[in-house]
C-alpha cells in the first residue's frame, strides 16, 4: 500500500492517479465513498449514526511542477507546484504526464563552467533552469504529447532502507497522512465506535489548503485532524532550539504552525489517551508553514482541530525519510481517541 500510494504521480490538481489509488486501499473498510466538487476522497465509516462526525485527513497531492511553455529547442519551461528549495532540483530525473503517456525528462541549466567565479557560488535561480527531454525541436516535443500545463513529478521508487524501518519514498508528504486514514478505517472495521469516521484524502494542499475547505464544508465535521509530515531535527547540523523532534520517537503533536493554533481542549484530550496507553509523542511548533487543519478549524463556524505529524527528513525533495513506528503509533494514536470521542466528550472538548 505505501509504495502504491507514494509511487503515484499526483501534484495539485492532478490528483486522479493517487485517489484511485487511496480508494482501492480504503474501500474494503468505508460504508461509502464519495468525493467532493474538487475531487477530494471521502470515505465514510459509521460507528453510531447520531454520533459526532469525525475527520481525520491526509492530502494526496505532492510537490511538483507544471510545464508552462515549449522553447524552438524543445527544452521545457515549467514552474513550481508547492514549494521548492532550488538546491535540490538540479540533476534530478523528473517524469513528465502527457496525452501519450509518460516522458522521462532531467532538470537542467547552464553548466558551472561557463558562469562567472561569483556566480558558481550562489544557487540557480528555478526561473533559469529548464526540462531537457531529449527533443530537438518544439514539434518533436508536441508530437510526443507534451503540452502546457502537463504535471512533473520526481522520479522515485519508494524503497525499505537496510535498517528496515526506515522508508524512504517521494510523495511521503503527504501520501503517508492518506495510509493512516487508510488504516484507522481499517483498524475500526470490526470495532465498535461512538461516532462517523471520514478518512480524507484531500487536493490542492500544497498551493493553499484548497481541498481541506471544500472536504470540510461537504462533511461539516465535529472534530478534525489533520495528519501530515512535519521537521525531523535530528540530522547533522541541526540544534534542538532549531528542530527538537526525532524520527522513531513517536508522532508529533502540533501546538502552533502558521495556519493554526491548535484546539486545546482536543489536544488536552488526545495526549491524555497518549499518556493512558503510553504511546510515544513529542510536542513541536513551527513558525511557518501549516497543513489542512488550518483550513478545516475555521470552516463553517468552526471545528476543534489540530495536526498530528509524523518527523520526517528531506521533504520537499525528490525523496525523503521517515520510521515505520511513527506511522504505526500515529494510527495506534487516533483509533485509540476515536473510540472514545462520544457526543458527550466531543461537547465537553468543544465547549468546556
Amino acid at each position: 500500500m505505501l509504495k502504491a500510494l507514494t509511487d503515484a504521480k499526483g501534484i495539485a490538481g492532478n490528483e486522479r492517479e493517487p485517489r484511485e489509488v487511496m480508494r482501492t486501499y480504503i474501500a474494503p473498510y468505508a460504508d461509502e465513498i464519495t468525493t467532493d466538487n474538487l475531487g477530494s476522497l471521502v470515505a465514510k465509516k459509521v460507528g453510531d449514526v447520531n454520533g459526532p462526525k469525525i475527520m481525520v485527513a491526509g492530502h494526496l497531492d505532492e510537490v511538483g511542477f507544471m510545464i508552462t511553455s515549449i522553447d524552438n529547442k524543445g527544452f521545457l519551461r515549467f514552474q513550481t507546484v508547492g514549494g521548492w528549495w532550488s538546491q535540490v532540483m538540479l540533476a534530478q530525473r523528473v517524469t513528465i504526464s502527457t496525452r501519450n503517456g509518460d516522458i522521462t525528462g532531467i532538470i537542467g541549466s547552464k553548466p558551472p563552467h561557463i558562469l562567472p567565479v561569483e556566480a558558481r557560488k550562489k544557487p540557480v535561480d528555478i526561473k533559469d533552469m529548464f526540462i531537457d527531454i531529449g527533443a530537438s525541436s518544439k514539434e518533436e516535443a508536441m508530437e510526443w504529447g507534451v503540452r502546457p500545463g502537463d504535471q512533473v513529478v520526481p522520479y522515485f521508487e519508494f524503497q525499505v532502507m537496510k535498517n528496515e524501518k526506515m522508508l524512504l519514498a517521494k510523495a511521503w508528504d503527504n501520501r503517508i497522512g492518506c495510509a493512516i486514514a487508510i488504516d484507522v478505517l481499517k483498524q475500526l472495521k470490526d470495532e465498535a465506535h461512538p461516532n462517523i469516521v471520514y478518512g480524507v484524502g484531500t487536493v490542492q494542499e500544497e498551493v493553499g489548503l484548497r481541498g481541506a475547505k471544500t472536504s470540510a464544508n461537504f462533511i461539516q465535521p465535529d472534530i478534525a485532524f489533520a495528519v501530515d509530515v512535519g521537521i525531523a531535527g535530528d540530522t547533522p547540523g541541526i540544534s534542538e532550539k532549531e528542530a527538537a523532534c526525532k524520527m522513531g520517537k513517536g508522532p508529533q503533536i502540533i501546538l502552533y504552525d502558521a495556519s493554526i493554533v491548535s484546539h486545546k481542549g482536543l489536544r488536552d484530550f488526545v495526549v491524555s489517551v497518549a499518556d493512558e496507553l503510553n504511546i510515544p509523542y513529542q510536542y513541536d511548533s513551527i513558525a511557518g508553514g501549516g497543513t489542512d487543519a488550518g483550513a478545516i478549524h475555521i470552516s463553517m463556524n468552526g471545528v476543534p482541530a489540530m495536526s498530528i505529524t509524523i518527523a520526517t527528513r528531506y521533504i520537499h525533495s525528490h525523496a525523503a525519510m521517515l520510521h515505520r513506528d511513527d506511522y504505526e503509533n500515529t494510527v495506534k494514536l487516533i483509533v485509540s481517541v476515536i473510540k472514545r470521542l462520544d457526543k458527550e466528550t466531543v461537547h465537553n472538548i468543544t465547549f468546556d
